[in-house]
């Protein structure tokens, strides 16, 4: 969307990516205790089973929200700890107590393992066994309890922050003949014209300063696909022009081309008031427009920066995290889709993904 407000105004294209433990603010939910004797027959083991695939796809869900939402650090799973907490939300395959009363097993007991039941702190060397089966003593707080034998794993469920496979959101050829290049200029100054004359959206075009149409090289082999005008656009009229701009002219030239050599263009024409997200009409509207614009040019390779542009193009609801890392189609053209620079100035942490993305397209355009 349109150009973030960022005081670093020349930041580069970097690729770092903050990690950590994902676990690690969420250790106070694991079970600290042992399952402990029961003081009575009427206690009975709680049965509850939680479905660690759930908890799981929740999770990433949630992560994947929160990078949405701007949290500039998302912290990496750590899988040992995240095994060891998969192992409390699952039963044993044949639990067994170690008594004929109500011992919960926790773990295999060890044959010939001593207890005097005299001591609360022999009781917490060894846990009960059968040689003292008839008179149990409270189990103890082991710090590190032994894991219950894992089940055998179930199939695996698709989770909501998998990326979704390569699809065509429209098929076949571009309509139309194409336009020798001499031709293609001349054809898109006539459509910018009809731009700059629509009042297709009222709002729209009672805030705007002017039109932004598009610009850059009349046969591309890329073509950089954004959402909508910011502020600087308005006043200039040309796309990207700000800092997502800037960071957006170091990406293409990381992607060893120069800017001028690819086409940029919006999904819509003017700039929302307060730099909103352009509404379902407003898109409706620019439809016709920017499609022309891609029969015209033809590019071999379509970049969708950001949700608004990817979901219009591509005729989907997916978010930009399940849609990247794909190689898709549109008529003749491959499309790439990956976050808005905007986005990138917000969430430094996502710029390594962004270029593995570029990378992805660079190699399947025989740059890498």
């Amino acid at each position: 969307m349109p150009e973030a407000h960022q005081s670093k105004q020349n930041e580069p294209f970097q690729t770092g990516l903050v990690t950590g433990d994902f676990t690690a603010g969420y250790t106070s939910c694991m079970p600290t205790n042992a399952p402990t004797t029961a003081q009575s027959d009427a206690a009975a083991p709680d049965t509850t089973i939680l479905d660690p695939h759930q908890i799981h796809s929740q999770a990433a869900a949630l992560a994947a929200h929160l990078q949405r939402a701007g949290v500039a650090f998302l912290p990496q799973t750590d899988p040992a700890t995240a095994d060891e907490m998969a192992a409390w939300f699952l039963p044993a395959e044949d639990p067994q107590p170690a008594s004929q009363a109500d011992v919960p097993q926790v773990a295999s007991p060890q044959a010939g393992t001593p207890h005097d039941g005299q001591s609360q702190a022999a009781s917490q060397q060894s846990p009960v066994t059968g040689k003292n089966a008839q008179t149990p003593a409270p189990a103890s707080n082991p710090a590190a309890p032994a894991s219950p034998a894992a089940p055998a794993s179930p199939a695996a469920r698709p989770r909501r922050s998998d990326p979704v496979p390569a699809f065509t959101s429209i098929e076949g050829p571009y309509p139309g003949v194409l336009l020798p290049i001499a031709d293609r200029q001349s054809r898109l100054d006539e459509l910018a014209a009809d731009v700059a004359a629509c009042t297709e959206c009222k709002i729209l075009s009672d805030c705007r300063t002017q039109t932004v149409f598009g610009e850059g090289s009349v046969a591309p082999r890329f073509v950089f696909f954004g959402e909508g005008p910011g502020a600087d656009e308005d006043r200039s009229g040309r796309p990207f022009v700000g800092k997502a701009g800037q960071l957006l002219t170091k990406m293409i030239q990381a992607c060893k081309f120069r800017r001028e050599d690819a086409y940029i263009l919006n999904t819509v024409k003017c700039r929302p008031p307060g730099n909103r997200n352009p509404d379902v009409e407003e898109i409706a509207n620019c439809r016709t427009y920017y499609e022309q614009q891609l029969t015209i040019l033809r590019p071999e390779y379509i970049v969708c920066l950001g949700a608004i542009s990817a979901q219009e193009l591509m005729k989907t609801k997916l978010s930009v995290g399940r849609l990247r890392g794909k190689i898709h189609q549109y008529m003749e053209s491959k499309v790439l889709v990956t976050y808005h620079p905007a986005y990138l100035l917000r969430n430094p942490a996502a710029k390594k993904a962004a270029w593995d993305d570029l990378q992805l397209m660079m190699r399947d355009a025989g740059l890498l």
